[in-house]
């Protein structure tokens, strides 16, 4: 059991909401506190609460954005645990955006990373003792006996025949001190966390009760659509408006910082405005791009030294003396993030007041950029975070780009606005992950196993000229573009190593995409680990098993997903099997891919993943994020790819952007190790082993080594 000291000053006492209890905890830096207020209306935001209501429900306000990864569930499962909650009268909102909810990591308000539980996974639970702590003080007030004699259970305090339901008891236990410790329960004694739970937010999305951003409507809600400039970095020379206003519905056509919106009744309407617009372009200094002549200059960066991120040895003398040297070139594209939902941003402005309505993943960063917009101070910038229809880094943009450019089209339009994105906007509107080239060179000892690994890595950074430039570069080297390579536990067993980098910058704004650095570097290191078994003339999975001999929790999901796979047995003609194992966002990934060639394309049959988590709160919950994780990394392993030619990205929709049908999912098996570790991140890791599986599988099947994204036969 965990203790935790509260003192008097960080405990808050107010007015009530609904005559109940409002428990709500901030973390000052690396310090933690429990603090404990009954609501004034409205409530100050603080860093994450639970509010207790004299009907008994038990709402929990997340600090966090619910983009389908389940944090509607998994936080409230950790709440409810500590307070032995009754899970059915158990309810969930967003939090408001306000600066006490900024991540404890990274400090602004923010979900990404993978952070979501293992942010917090202690603070939730001391909210939920706290409650219970305070609810046990009120209603030993009520029986005349000590708190020591009260227990509960199921949303009620109980004392021998007394019984007080916790909304009985929320007005009282709301003007008590807090005690001087919390205590946490033992983990043997948790009843609901690593219990598989159906998730909360089910019901209101099958029944379309769900609310998403691209829902919002209101009395006086106009739709607005922009006309941006076909190649980034270019500008509105000049426009016609004519034959846009002509359109029926069509309310205004005004100039904004990013192109020219055509605000309209409805959807449509704007829609064909914008279609009807004859808009001069300034192209600028992008024109040129070019996928081809891209990939030539990334290959001549790599043939030349780069900023140092890992080196140990002397890598150069080592693969000179080396018995045999392997020399490979992986290559990975631009990628859109390609969420369900098109981007899209409602935003209504009032004297002193500016309200957002969207699916956000950046609320921190979003309500400083519409404040600096409008003039307004940060605390009169409103956001309502809605669900997500998938986010995968898109909408957690350092330059908040789809918000600031809502609230630039209200701002031009002086009326309520939603400003919606196509889904041709929403492909070719930038923001992609990186395209990324790795040259490596790896020398071989007698026993075939690596005694010098050089590795240089050429693609765009994504903090550049971010508020995260001075956090995440050091020495020119940009983490996010060597994470998986720079500390990779293959490279630690190499006496003899280094590790560079290139950062060109090309003009196309870049982001985070789903599994970050991962998503690129894991499919370079582990198909080149497979290069390495086959040279030494190995079993794949034997070749890694003695690489990763000192490394328990990698070694741990290879030999789970291995055997649950049934690696070495035979199976049905023209079918194999490769393997991959990576570490990310503090979680160990393993999977086994089953493999045929089918019409001259890659079918993938069956999936076998493994996965150490650490504790995992919903176990129901992860297994469902690592087949999604399956899902989205077949679709780019398999189709993704954004082109560029004359400046201007190539694909546009679906039927050119391809992600997976149903009927090319494969079957996925998710195998969970048990752990007492501390949560690792879910959303994220199962991303990278993906693409090297496959590619490994193809290996082992026709002899071809496919060292590009996407692989193609």
């Amino acid at each position: 059991m965990n203790a935790v000291t509260l003192s008097r000053r960080d405990f808050l006492a107010a007015g009530a909401v609904l005559g109940g209890l409002v428990i709500a905890f901030f973390v000052p830096g690396a310090r933690r506190f429990a603090l404990a207020q009954p609501a004034p209306a409205p409530l100050p935001p603080p860093n994450a609460f639970l509010r207790i209501g004299t009907d008994d429900t038990m709402t929990v306000l997340l600090a966090r954005s619910e983009m389908g990864q389940g944090v509607w569930t998994t936080l409230p499962m950790l709440i409810a645990e500590e307070l032995d909650a009754d899970w059915t009268r158990i309810r969930v909102e967003h939090a408001p955006a306000a600066p006490a909810y900024a991540h404890t990591a990274f400090g602004v308000q923010m979900t990404g990373g993978s952070t979501s539980t293992w942010s917090e996974f202690d603070r939730y639970r001391q909210a939920g003792a706290l409650a219970r702590a305070l609810l046990i003080a009120a209603a030993a007030e009520r029986f005349g006996v000590a708190a020591s004699d009260c227990g509960t259970k199921d949303g009620a305090v109980i004392c021998g025949n007394d019984r007080a339901r916790y909304g009985e008891l929320a007005a009282a236990a709301a003007k008590l001190a807090p005690p001087a410790t919390i205590t946490l329960k033992n983990p043997k004694d948790w009843k609901i966390i690593g219990k598989a739970t159906r998730r909360l937010d089910t019901p209101e999305k099958v029944t379309g009760r769900a609310q998403f951003g691209i829902d919002v409507h209101f009395d006086g809600l106009l739709s607005a659509v922009v006309a941006r400039p076909p190649v980034f970095g270019g500008k509105v020379l000049s426009f016609d408006a004519a034959a846009a206003r002509a359109v029926p519905g069509v309310r205004d056509v005004v100039q904004v910082p990013t192109g020219v919106a055509v605000v309209a009744d409805h959807f449509w309407a704007a829609k064909l405005g914008r279609d009807a617009l004859a808009v001069t372009w300034d192209a600028g200094p992008n024109a040129g791009l070019d996928s081809g002549r891209l990939r030539e200059e990334f290959r001549d960066l790599a043939m030349s030294p780069g900023a140092v991120a890992a080196r140990a040895g002397d890598a150069a003398a080592a693969l000179a003396s080396s018995a045999k040297v392997l020399t490979a070139e992986y290559a990975v594209p631009y990628l859109a993030h390609a969420a369900m939902e098109p981007l899209n941003c409602a935003v209504r402005i009032a004297p002193g007041k500016c309200e957002i309505w969207t699916g956000t993943q950046f609320q921190g960063v979003d309500q400083q950029v519409a404040a600096a917009i409008t003039g307004l101070k940060p605390e009169q910038v409103e956001i309502h975070t809605l669900f997500l229809g998938g986010g995968f880094g898109r909408r957690a943009t350092p330059t908040s780009d789809f918000v600031s450019e809502a609230v630039q089209v209200a701002k031009a339009a002086g009326k309520p606005v939603k400003t919606v994105w196509t889904r041709e906007d929403d492909t070719r509107g930038g923001y992609y992950r990186p395209a990324y080239l790795h040259r490596l060179r790896v020398g071989l000892d007698a026993g075939g196993m690596p005694a010098a690994w050089a590795h240089t890595i050429v693609g765009q950074s994504i903090a550049v000229g971010t508020p995260f430039e001075s956090m995440m570069i050091r020495d020119g080297v940009d983490a996010l573009s060597v994470e998986g390579v720079a500390d990779s536990p293959y490279l630690k067993e190499v006496a003899h190593h280094l590790v560079d980098l290139h950062s060109p910058r090309t003009g196309v704004p870049v982001l985070w995409w789903r599994s970050v650095g991962h998503s690129h570097t894991a499919f370079a290191m582990e198909s080149m680990i497979d290069e390495l078994a086959a040279a030494a003339r190995r079993d794949p999975v034997q070749y890694r098993r003695t690489l990763l001999a000192q490394h328990p929790r990698h070694l741990g999901v290879l030999e789970l997903a291995a055997e649950r796979a049934g690696w070495g047995s035979k199976l049905p003609e023209g079918r194999a099997r490769g393997i991959a194992v990576h570490e990310s966002f503090g979680s160990w990934v393993a999977q086994v891919a089953e493999v045929s060639v089918e019409n001259g394309r890659i079918r993938v049959h069956r999936v076998v993943c493994a996965i150490d988590c650490g504790i995992a709160v919903n176990p129901d919950g992860v297994a469902a994020q690592v087949e999604s994780a399956v899902a989205y990394a077949l679709s780019a392993a398999l189709a993704g790819r954004i082109d560029f030619r004359d400046g201007r990205p190539q694909q546009s929709n679906f039927h050119d952007y391809p992600v997976l049908r149903l009927d090319e999912m494969p079957r996925v098996e998710v195998h969970i190790v048990p752990s007492t570790e501390r949560p690792g991140g879910v959303g994220e890791p199962g991303v990278p082993p993906v693409a090297p599986a496959v590619a490994n599988a193809v290996f082992a099947l026709t002899g071809r080594r496919l060292r590009e994204l996407p692989l193609q036969i």
